[in-house]
């Protein structure tokens, strides 16, 4: 009795889930916080060629306000929530914050340690009180580490329109 119901939960999840003709299955399965294997491209397609340093995507944002390209480094933090954000630390100590454009696609929640390549634009932003606080809850801080952020901050962010979360060496 307990097989059938699963067996008919299962074809109906699956009757539900088909019908949604603009995600694929990954992009679904990672909405739903199911998705198991971390490695792949996640939102645009991203190769794997012409990738900058983030040195020197640092040195550009520094003199123009923005970067525009590919970076890669290693991904730190991830929005524990369902994956619409991570970080990645910078060579100069700091850590910078990536989104996805137009929240398109996220990455899964399990993919800390991965090396990562990022494709998009990066800019000299200033982040408000509000958004920092919410990315500190996203984190799973307490509630007296996200009442004690009361100062915007100057920091670098990027935004990806596409990542390649490559397997760990």
């Amino acid at each position: 009795m307990k097989k059938s119901i699963l067996l008919y939960l299962a074809f109906g999840l699956m009757l539900g889930t088909g019908c949604q003709e603009n995600k694929t299955e990954k992009e679904q399965a990672l909405i739903e916080n199911e998705i198991t294997e971390v490695p792949g491209n996640y939102g645009d397609e991203v190769n794997s060629s012409s990738v900058t340093s983030t040195a020197q995507m640092i040195q550009i944002v520094n003199e123009t306000g923005s970067f525009e390209g590919k970076i890669s480094g290693e991904i730190v933090e991830v929005c524990t929530k369902k994956g619409c954000w991570l970080t990645l630390d910078l060579p100069n100590g700091e850590s910078m914050r990536v989104t996805f454009k137009d929240y398109g696609f996220f990455v899964p929640t399990t993919s800390q340690g991965f090396p990562i390549i990022l494709d998009g634009v990066a800019t000299l932003t200033e982040t408000d009180v509000e958004t920092l606080r919410h990315f500190a809850e996203d984190q799973g801080k307490s509630k007296d580490e996200v009442e004690a952020i009361t100062e915007p901050k100057r920091e670098i962010t990027f935004e990806a329109t596409g990542v390649i979360i490559q397997e760990k060496s």
